[in-house]
């Protein structure tokens, strides 16, 4: 009688026990310990570039606020589209995310073949920031003032150079808006890199570039080695406020920024990506990271963008956007 009871005991308790197992391992259950080990943010680019300095301000207050390390991994090449690939094939379970800028938009009309879907392979974190960009020459270039420049472009489109950082580098669609806009085709001049281009620019070896105020802003200041026709965003700058807008100048609609998203795996659950939402908002109003942001002549977006519906929205009209821009120009990245 007795071992009956201890068979139907023990019997109970290997029941109870692997029950207890099964919900421990169930997904509600490792949804609700989330995260439990180290987050991986996958940037595209090289360490030290504008969106890798982005991801490592983001990475500290995010793992501080989920109580899990967030290790910040650059995976580059084939102009950024290696990163987002690898992302979309990760499991979908929160501990890979990708960091990536308005290259997730221009990627599609840029590649005849990519590997991942932007509107499709990805659920949607939210909105970071958006970079101001500036449409600067050669301190020598014989235009002073943004109509001079545009009479200057049409009369000797052929013989203007256009620098860029490189085929899908932010400065060669911003270049690539300002020509569209205007009517003509520059001569452009790929480099490797926005460092080289801006270089050479103050050289006086190119006529223009269109790029971002991380990398522009502090020779603007100086006013000795470039001219600055205007900035691309709708509003001036408050760190610049006596640069006129490309807009009101007389090129309306031109609104050039280098937004930045995050993103998570296609099927990564709710309850996840709640999380990773309100750890990005927490980073984003980090005293720290406005500090920084501030710095760089930018600043976060407003808290109502950071949602996946504003992030897939945006991209979606963004991808619209370019995709026309980049298909008149007949340019293509492979």
């Amino acid at each position: 009688m007795n071992l009956k009871k201890n068979w139907k005991a023990r019997t109970l308790l290997a029941v109870s026990l692997g029950a207890s197992l099964v919900a421990a391992q169930s997904p509600a259950a490792a949804q609700a310990h989330w995260p439990d080990k180290p987050i991986t943010m996958v940037v595209p680019y090289s360490a030290g570039g504008p969106t890798d300095v982005v991801a490592r301000m983001l990475a500290i207050p995010m793992a501080k606020s989920l109580g899990q390390p967030v290790i910040v991994e650059n995976t580059v090449g084939a102009g950024g589209t290696i990163a987002p690939a690898r992302v979309a094939k990760a499991a979908p379970n929160g501990y890979t995310i990708l960091i990536h800028h308005m290259g997730m938009a221009t990627a599609p009309a840029l590649y005849k073949k990519l590997n991942y879907d932007p509107l499709k392979d990805f659920e949607y974190v939210g909105q970071v920031m958006d970079v101001p960009m500036t449409l600067l020459s050669r301190k020598d270039f014989p235009a002073n003032n943004f109509q001079e420049l545009l009479a200057y472009v049409k009369t000797n489109k052929d013989k203007v150079t256009l620098a860029n950082a490189g085929i899908g580098a932010v400065s060669q669609l911003c270049g690539l808006l300002f020509a569209h806009q205007i009517g003509v085709q520059l001569t452009t001049v790929p480099y490797k890199g926005a460092g080289p281009a801006l270089n050479d620019l103050m050289g006086g070896q190119v006529d223009l570039l269109c790029d971002q105020t991380t990398q522009t802003a502090p020779v603007i200041k100086d006013g000795q080695r470039v001219k600055v026709f205007g900035v691309t965003t709708p509003q001036r700058l408050s760190s610049m406020p006596n640069i006129p807008t490309l807009d009101e100048q007389g090129l309306k609609g031109f609104d050039v920024k280098v937004w930045h998203g995050v993103y998570a795996p296609k099927g990564t659950p709710p309850a996840v990506m709640e999380k990773l939402n309100a750890a990005l908002r927490v980073a984003l109003q980090d005293d720290m990271v406005k500090k920084r942001f501030a710095e760089l002549s930018t600043e976060a977006v407003p808290m109502e963008k950071v949602t996946s519906e504003s992030l897939r929205t945006h991209l979606a009209a963004e991808i619209d956007k370019w995709g026309k821009v980049i298909r008149a120009a007949g340019v293509q990245a492979d």
